[in-house]
């Protein structure tokens, strides 16, 4: 294996200076998170290394293709929808490969008058050695949990071609994998599959994910693209934090020298022309650079969300006996639930369970089969849906906007101008005049959250709102959430978006919708746990319909507590909730201190630190129960 290497690289598109001379070198092995906000061109990176797109510098493996392979996942999947999965997932460029589809199209139509057709297959098979990778190719569709690989792409939905693209890049080899959003339209199970399967792949990986958990876990570097320009980070996510935390210590100081120097210079340089024209040229540059760089000068929390929302009364949403069912499928019956006007209510379970169609209710636009609805008179819905929907891409972002509501108010009461609530959402005075159809993928998302913000709703529904959004938006978006006064109710596999914004859940499970409090990552440890026997009441103890008689042990299967035991019982509750007392802390802390991410980050180890302290303390409570 080879190192990629780029050397001055630059790429414009149109009149934008996507990067400008940047270097870098992707090392054997390495696993590279790819981080910037939306539009920085992160995409545009992955074409140019991929060789899908042009560009100016010096590119180490161009010049000797047939050493060094690269295989892409992109964001759109491209397929002939007239051939298999199997077809589709294998490169039949490689032998390997050849052998593989036509062993397993054999399979399929084996009769006994083929058995010496099969034979010469099999022995194919064991001269190119692709038994191990037949054996792979196998257990990521099954990891991937794709259909039978004779059902043809055209009958498969999009969540499912997705899969499919991903199993072709996992599948065949190459020196370089390049993934782009790599978790989108997967469960959790399977992105923590994804995620060790990555990290035991003996190829080197750059992807780009807003899944923090999982570029934590994966990532060794970090590349972030800023101001067309790349910074290197050495680690993971928690170590990126700590670095940026100590750049941004740095810059402040730095800034508020430079704040001093130009107070200093612009009293000099207010002076009159005639004193003025005899001094040196060369300070009147270093004033004009200076007053460049505190215009440009930025933090993490230059976006703040700050607008205000409608009143809401105490009748928020309110379902009783609820069902629906399309005509070839039940989803969900007898669901009552009541949101209260600061409900924070996370929304799980697999694709195709319900999750979209229940906030679609809400919405008004699907009617319940069975049961009644009931929405307060008071409520201003807000529906962020996973399709982008309302963007006149043929017209301009202000004037979009400026279509729906000339200016805002914040919290304060106070008016804020469409203007100044794009240059909030990370888009520059200069973009303003953009189309919409010129727009990232990214940045039309950012657009539409705007445009849902502006009609000051005061109950907000978000389908996946973490599906291309950057990082710097997430963060900002979730401490927002932790302050807006409305009700929020959200449906994501983002665990780390799920954790900062939910505490309560309602879990679509087996064709019914379990009702649980805490957080969604204790939620999966427990489903996860549940899987063993020994673990096997964990969900019963934590959800909310718990019926303790049921799950009790019978009298003589009992122990006796010791003398220690008893006193631990006496007061163990006790501790248990003085542990979540600080996590509540904590979580409150940290969504107070969005921007401050040195902060943030002691913070982050401390909730660690004492959510480990908690699970072993209900490990125990579990253990003392069953003897009390």
């Amino acid at each position: 294996m080879a190192d990629f290497s780029a050397q001055h690289l630059t790429k414009s598109v149109g009149e934008k200076t996507v990067f400008d001379d940047i270097n870098f070198i992707i090392h054997p092995l390495d696993r590279i998170g790819l981080l910037g906000i939306n539009g920085t061109g992160k995409t545009t990176l992955l074409n140019v290394i991929s060789g899908k797109s042009g560009f100016d510098g010096d590119v180490s493996p161009f010049d000797r293709p047939n050493q060094f392979s690269i295989t892409y996942l992109t964001q759109d999947p491209d397929f002939d929808d007239a051939q298999t999965i199997l077809e589709t997932v294998l490169d039949e460029q490689l032998p390997q490969m050849r052998a593989i589809i036509a062993y397993e199209k054999m399979l399929s139509v084996l009769t006994e008058n083929k058995m010496s057709q099969f034979e010469q297959l099999q022995a194919e098979m064991d001269r190119l050695d692709a038994w191990n990778i037949e054996a792979e190719v196998k257990t990521v569709l099954s990891k991937l949990n794709l259909p039978e690989v004779t059902r043809k792409i055209g009958t498969l939905s999009g969540g499912q071609k997705r899969r499919v693209q991903l199993a072709q890049a996992l599948v065949n080899p190459s020196d370089l994998l390049l993934l782009d959003e790599p978790t989108n339209h997967l469960d959790v199970e399977t992105i923590l599959w994804l995620q060790n399967y990555l990290k035991n792949a003996k190829r080197s990986v750059l992807f780009v994910t807003h899944d923090r958990y999982f570029l934590d876990q994966v990532a060794t570097r970090i590349f972030e693209l800023d101001h067309a320009k790349l910074t290197e980070y050495q680690g993971n996510y928690q170590d990126y934090l700590a670095q940026k935390a100590a750049d941004e210590a740095r810059e402040v100081a730095s800034l508020h020298k430079a704040n001093q120097l130009y107070k200093s210079e612009l009293s000099w340089i207010r002076k009159s022309p005639q004193a003025r024209a005899t001094k040196q040229q060369a300070r009147i540059s270093r004033f004009e650079d200076l007053k460049d760089q505190l215009k440009t000068t930025k933090t993490s929390g230059d976006m703040d969300m700050n607008i205000a929302s409608a009143r809401l009364g105490k009748k928020v949403i309110q379902l009783k006996n609820a069902a629906f069912s399309y005509p070839d499928r039940p989803l969900f019956d007898g669901f009552d639930l009541i949101v209260k006007p600061h409900a924070r209510i996370g929304i799980v379970g697999d694709n195709g369970v319900g999750k979209s169609t229940l906030l679609n209710i809400i919405a008004g636009a699907l009617t319940l089969t069975k049961g009644s609805l009931e929405i307060g008179e008071t409520v201003n819905v807000g529906y962020f849906s996973q399709e982008i929907k309302g963007l006149d891409e043929n017209k301009r972002m202000i004037n979009f906007l400026e279509e729906i509501a000339a200016a805002a108010h914040n919290n304060a009461g106070e008016n804020i101008s469409v203007v100044n609530l794009l240059e909030q959402f990370l888009f520059p005075r200069s973009t303003h005049g953009t189309l919409i159809s010129k727009l990232s993928g990214g940045e039309k998302k950012r657009l539409y959250l705007l445009k849902i913000l502006l009609l000051q709703p005061n109950v907000l529904l978000l389908d996946e709102p973490t599906n291309d959004l950057d990082i710097a938006t997430l963060t900002v978006l979730e401490n927002f959430l932790s302050q807006f006064p409305g009700a929020v109710l959200t449906v994501s596999h983002d665990r780390y978006f799920q954790d900062k914004v939910s505490n309560e859940l309602l879990a679509f499970e087996n064709g019914s919708i379990g009702h649980y409090f805490g957080a969604y990552s204790d939620y999966l440890s427990i489903k996860m746990a549940e899987k063993t026997p020994v673990s096997a009441d964990k969900v019963e103890k934590k959800a909310v319909s718990t019926d303790k008689n049921e799950n009790s042990l019978s009298t003589n299967q009992k122990q006796k507590l010791t003398y220690m035991e008893k006193k631990e019982w006496e007061t163990i509750e006790d501790d248990i909730a003085s542990l979540e007392s600080r996590i509540e802390a904590i979580d409150t802390e940290m969504n107070e201190n969005g921007s401050n991410t040195e902060l943030l980050l002691q913070l982050q180890k401390e909730m660690d630190d004492i959510t480990a302290q908690l699970e072993d303390k209900y490990e125990r409570w579990e253990y003392l129960s069953e003897r009390a």
